[in-house]
């Protein structure tokens, strides 16, 4: 079992085996890295942190913590909404911030091999000057690394079209849980040899390896985009409006909603006066080519006057579009400025996002809770903020109530748990919840069989 105190050992020998910088033990640094933004989510006291530089620094770490039976918690930057990267007692935190190289983009082959510390914004620049383009972009993406991305399963704001993390994952190396470097997957446009184990490792919060290289899929750079925004006078509004672009066989570049709450806290925090005229913002983006996109815009407009909109245009200034969806990405840290954020991430079929946000308006007057809401509505991803004051026991309580009914209600509407945060520690009941005991028990096999001692991010998303 793992270890919950201090090992003097184990920190004298990772300070003998790597080199001089890497570990660090000062009590005031721990701090900084024991837990990811989820507010929420509990944590616990590391032994350490270790900033390894390569694969085989990481090796060290890991074969270390398994003679010393000490738990190893890996994070990037920290940028995870549900506590997947929080440290335990006794836990060796392996942070990746260092492992910054890109080392290959390769306009031929379309791909790109990176270090896991590389910066996603960072990443998308490089391919960028090849004209080539990396599509996942989190809202964390200025800020988060390609491994939590790849940890997580991370989408973004296009990935109503372009898809997720796992759909740009060709291959993997990766630290095993018992010690060992190995690497799997592809460089070639196709291959199927073998179990897909890099597909397992996509998502797996730090539980199965820790990866330390991807070899990523990338596309052709993208024509300029046609945004259209909407306004409207109440959630449901805008989810038929969701509803009806997906009817209309429109497969948007960007479908995103953001509510009253959160545009009145990005007003009040970066002043861009777009609270004043709606209850709900609905932007919509097009990149189609050609007349194509200008047809696919135009049907997007249809689809938001017909669902209600109280006003919808066509931006034909790319200042002000961009302007529109950096309000949308400033949502989320403009609401933690208000108080503690329980973070939502449940993902309903398209069809069911009005019911979805009818029901999740209901919660938040069944519990008197503030819950803002943003979305990557396209693809049914909902994010409700649950909001409470600072110091508020009891607000925090009917928090948890509503954020455990809203799970309740999207699987009761065919939907799933988590749709790019994770599960990590505020969703395993809901996981629970979602798969039943024999789909679990298969996962804890999988976990069992590549992390045999459990030191590997332990009592995160399946574990014991």
């Amino acid at each position: 079992m793992p270890q919950e105190l201090p090992d003097p050992a184990l920190i004298e020998r990772l300070c003998r085996d790597l080199p001089e910088g890497r570990v660090a033990t000062d009590p005031a640094v721990l701090a900084g890295y024991a837990h990811d933004e989820a507010a929420w989510a509990p944590h616990g006291q590391p032994a350490a942190l270790v900033r390894p530089r390569t694969a085989e620094e990481v090796r060290t770490v890991v074969r270390a913590c398994l003679d010393h039976a000490a738990p190893v918690v890996t994070r990037g930057a920290g940028t995870g909404l549900s506590g997947g990267a929080n440290a335990v007692d006794g836990a060796v935190v392996l942070s990746t911030e260092a492992m910054t190289a890109i080392r290959r983009i390769d306009p031929v082959e379309r791909l790109a091999v990176v270090e896991t510390g590389v910066v996603n914004e960072d990443l998308r620049t490089a391919c960028a000057a090849h004209d080539l383009w990396y599509p996942p972009d989190p809202a964390s993406a200025r800020w988060s690394t390609i491994g939590g991305n790849v940890a997580t399963n991370a989408g973004g704001l296009c990935c109503v079209k372009y898809g997720v993390t796992r759909d740009y994952v060709l291959g993997l190396e990766f630290v095993t849980g018992t010690g060992e470097l190995v690497r799997v997957g592809r460089r070639t446009a196709k291959g199927v040899a073998g179990y897909d184990l890099t597909g397992l490792m996509v998502g797996s919060e730090g539980t199965l390896g820790v990866i330390t290289e991807v070899t990523l899929r990338l596309r052709p750079s993208r024509p300029p985009e046609h945004t259209v925004a909407g306004y409207f006078s109440s959630l449901v509004d805008a989810g038929r409006a969701v509803a009806a672009v997906a009817v209309a066989g429109i497969v948007p570049s960007a479908l995103e909603l953001i509510d009253r709450y959160c545009l009145q806290a990005v007003d009040a925090w970066q002043r861009m006066g777009l609270s004043a005229d709606a209850d709900v913002v609905l932007l919509g983006r097009t990149d189609a080519p050609g007349k194509a996109g200008d047809e696919e815009a135009d049907t997007i407009l249809r689809c938001f006057e017909d669902a209600g909109a109280t006003w919808a245009d066509r931006s034909t200034d790319p200042q002000e579009a961009d302007a529109l969806f950096e309000a949308r990405r400033l949502a989320y840290p403009a609401v933690e400025r208000l108080g503690p954020v329980l973070t939502e991430d449940v993902c309903v079929p398209r069809s069911a996002v009005p019911e979805m946000l009818g029901r999740i308006h209901a919660i938040a007057a069944r519990h008197d809770t503030l819950i803002a809401n943003i979305a990557h509505a396209g693809d049914g991803n909902l994010h409700p903020l649950l909001i409470t004051r600072p110091g508020d026991d009891e607000a925090r309580e009917r928090a948890q109530a509503a954020f455990d009914e809203i799970i309740s209600e999207a699987l009761a509407l065919g939907g799933t748990v988590t749709g790019e945060h994770g599960v990590g520690l505020l969703k395993r009941e809901g996981l629970r919840a979602e798969l039943g005991p024999q789909v679990m028990a298969l996962n804890q096999a999988v976990k069992d069989a590549l992390d045999p001692r459990g030191l590997l991010n332990p009592g995160k998303v399946i574990g014991r």
